[in-house]
């Protein structure tokens, strides 16, 4: 069974999103900062290729759900035991789970681009409403820059390095930074993720993510938007995600 222990690291406190930051957490009921969703599902990928090998970032999937907080300097375990992932806490806590696969079920979703608001609207039920196309955001990867990614996530596997492909966390990252290219948010949280590799992403491509609001809902008091995404390396796609993320939090008490 693969498995890996490290100290987790909140590297967003610097980020808009508020929730990571220990202040505003603690007014949601937190006892500080939240490290990142796509940072603990960052975290999971590396007992998963460990066990599955590198085909599992060409053709391979997953679907992870965060079920509690992780904090900065948190001891925590990553394991991956048939088909299963799980990142538990040094207390004993599940704070993930979810399954990892060479064969996802995950259909992929023809996303059209779109250009980006002039002005980012607030997200409300109007603007995030099931259907809208969100703008799309471009960047490239350049394998030489990746090291202080990997640093920042404790990732040791040598394939990121020595054959430049990009990590499957840093991809996922842009199904958060889509959302927050096309809406103005408040304190939010990324909640899961299905996601599935279509094909390794390589130094020097360009890199396109497009999204459309697939659903959006209220449950227990908080407001849901989910995504599907779409991320093209050179035209191509290489990664299809369902992206599932609370935008409006609810209120403690």
């Amino acid at each position: 069974m693969p498995s890996r222990s490290l100290v987790a690291t909140n590297w967003a406190t610097a980020s808009e999103n508020r929730i990571h930051h220990d202040d505003v957490a603690r007014r949601y009921g937190f006892r500080g900062g939240l490290v990142p969703g796509v940072t603990l599902y960052a975290y999971l990928t590396n007992p998963v290729v460990s066990g599955l090998g590198p085909d599992w970032l060409e053709c391979g999937g997953a679907d992870v759900r965060f079920a509690s907080p992780v904090y900065d300097g948190d001891a925590i375990e990553t394991t991956f035991d048939a088909g299963q992932v799980a990142l538990c806490d040094s207390g004993g806590t599940v704070c993930a789970t979810g399954t990892a696969t060479l064969a996802p079920d995950l259909p992929v979703v023809d996303v059209p681009a779109a250009p980006l608001p002039a002005e980012r609207p607030p997200a409300s039920e109007a603007s995030l409403a099931e259907g809208t196309v969100l703008g799309t955001i471009e960047h490239g990867f350049h394998a030489g820059n990746a090291e202080q990614y990997l640093s920042l996530i404790g990732e040791d596997l040598p394939i990121y390095t020595d054959e430049g492909v990009a990590h499957p966390g840093w991809l996922l990252l842009d199904a958060n930074n889509v959302l927050a290219a096309n809406v103005v948010l408040g304190p939010w949280i990324h909640v899961g993720s299905r996601v599935r590799h279509l094909a390794v992403v390589t130094d020097g491509q360009r890199v396109t993510t497009r999204a459309r609001v697939g659903a959006e809902y209220e449950r227990k008091g908080h407001r849901f938007v989910e995504l599907d995404v779409l991320t093209l390396a050179d035209d191509t796609p290489a990664l299809a995600v369902r992206h599932t993320a609370i935008w409006q939090v609810r209120p403690v008490g």
